[in-house]
């Protein structure tokens, strides 16, 4: 069943228009569907806010046929953030504690922006260990998304993130490790996967943790992986949710970085994306935008448009299969009565029956 437009947030406009099935409230409340409330923990700057809110609201609206989809949006207070964006999320965006007292069946939590080095540093961290402590006592699973892998993998399995000489910038082929666990099953044994990162946590550091990793690319390392009892804890080091053309904003970003003076070289392209017409257009953007640079003179448009209608999207399918993979999963654990612990009668050390506990 589809999204539940449970408010008038923008986004379920937005994903209407798109094509996405969003159902009314009122017309909700009329069918004996089961409902799964999912919170959405949104740490990403002004910038991407909506963007990352849509996408990961439009995997979770098309993934399954089995249930209501009820998305809560929050974000943490201690994030710095301009007047626009907290009068945004004051209008649309849940309280956390409004989220904490009336419950979640799943979780998920986006990366964040940061600066230095150091997570721990970071505004968001404490808070975010504080939701986290929460989701693995009283929410049947949390799904983290890039930086947020990273934060939990450190705080929560003592294994601090590796930086890397060059970014992780690109889509990249991946295979399915583990074909026995339900979250991969049924989608392709290879498929594609956005990263953007300059941070590794790598295969060696998920093992020592007792993690059981799923998916991973000879490239650029592990993607998906989860707890121990395989559902408490979800961790994608990549960006399965991004859109066609994320990766084409995030470079014109850093070219629009370059030419403010902002950023000290040229940005490579990011690998696997653009096919060779587009880095004809690019390139020949570059000459022009150089050369105005050294004249003085205005700043050439950058040719998105021109780009953006010839880029492929091989990862969307495998990502809207694995969220619904996981959607089922979650509903299996979970009750309509979101009062009644998740794990009652299920062995919380191995919910799904994978590992032969009894």
């Amino acid at each position: 069943m589809p999204l539940v437009a449970h408010n008038d947030l923008p986004t379920f406009e937005r994903l209407r228009q798109e094509g996405t099935r969003v159902l009314p409230a009122d017309r909700a409340s009329q069918q004996d569907i089961r409902e799964l409330h999912i919170g959405l923990l949104n740490m990403m700057p002004d910038a991407a806010l909506a963007a990352t809110e849509r996408q990961f609201f439009r995997l979770v609206g098309e993934s399954n046929p089995i249930a209501q989809f009820y998305v809560h949006p929050f974000t943490l207070p201690e994030l710095q953030r301009g007047a626009e964006a907290v009068a945004y999320v004051e209008r649309w965006y849940e309280p956390v504690e409004k989220v904490q007292a009336d419950g979640l069946d799943a979780l998920i939590v986006t990366g964040a922006n940061v600066t230095g080095p150091e997570l721990a540093d970071q505004p968001f961290w404490e808070p975010l260990k504080n939701v986290i402590d929460w989701a693995f006592e009283k929410v049947p699973s949390t799904l983290c998304s890039c930086l947020a892998t990273h934060a939990v993998l450190q705080f929560r399995y003592g294994k601090k993130r590796i930086p890397r000489s060059e970014k992780t910038w690109g889509v990249f082929p991946h295979r399915v490790v583990d074909k026995s666990h339900p979250l991969v099953n049924d989608v392709n044994t290879c498929f594609d996967v956005p990263h953007s990162r300059w941070n590794i946590v790598t295969r060696e550091q998920f093992d020592d943790a007792g993690l059981h990793v799923l998916v991973e690319s000879p490239e650029v390392g592990v993607h998906l992986a989860t707890s121990k009892d395989g559902l408490r804890m979800v961790f994608s080091q990549g960006h399965p949710e991004y859109d066609t053309i994320s990766l084409l904003k995030e470079y014109k970003r850093e070219v629009m970085l370059f030419a403010a003076g902002k950023r000290d070289s040229y940005p490579p392209f990011p690998l696997h994306y653009f096919h060779t017409r587009e880095k004809a257009l690019l390139n020949e953007y570059r000459i022009y935008l150089e050369q105005a640079l050294a004249d003085g003179s205005p700043l050439p448009e950058f040719p998105e448009k021109l780009v953006s209608g010839h880029l492929d999207n091989t990862w969307h399918d495998t990502a809207e299969a694995v969220i619904g993979n996981w959607m089922g999963l979650v509903y299996q654990v979970t009750h309509n009565d979101r009062r009644i612990p998740f794990m009652d009668g299920v062995n919380p050390d191995d919910p799904l029956g994978l590992y032969g506990s009894s």
